[in-house]
């Protein structure tokens, strides 16, 4: 039981965490962009993808926030494992354009990290217990 509570309160701190960092993009990209880590401003009108990846992050925080709802653990635990991917881009994006490293592993590799815990300890607590084996049935002689 106290697996399931874990997992669910570290889920739930992942969709808000998510949702807010991608409503704070949609509503103000100028002055959320610097928390991003990267070095500079996009060039001409960036200003759209940066309202495109709040858009992203938003999506991948209802999806998740959809399952925990429903109760369809197991697809969490998948998901969450999943959406890892999308950090740990993030993470890559940064470095590879020698943003901040502080930022690309403090927030993005240590998010990406903890989301693939949360999606390991879910798959953990949804594994089907191995079936007991079962009574020969006598055959008739």
């Amino acid at each position: 039981m106290l697996l399931k509570k874990t997992n669910t309160v570290m889920a739930a701190a992942f969709i808000l965490f998510i949702l807010w960092f991608g409503t704070e993009f949609i509503l103000s990209p100028e002055t959320t962009a610097p928390s991003f880590g990267l070095p500079s401003w996009p060039s001409g009108d960036g200003g759209g993808f940066l309202i495109t990846k709040g858009i992203r992050d938003v999506v991948l925080a209802l999806v998740l926030g959809t399952l925990l709802v429903t109760g369809h653990r197991r697809a969490l635990g998948r998901v969450l494992l999943v959406e890892a991917l999308a950090a740990y881009g993030d993470m890559t994006t940064v470095l590879a354009h020698h943003g901040s490293v502080a930022t690309a592993l403090g927030v993005h590799g240590l998010t990406a990290t903890l989301m693939v815990v949360n999606g390991l300890l879910m798959m953990r607590e949804t594994r089907k217990v191995a079936a007991a084996p079962a009574t020969p049935v006598p055959q008739p002689a």
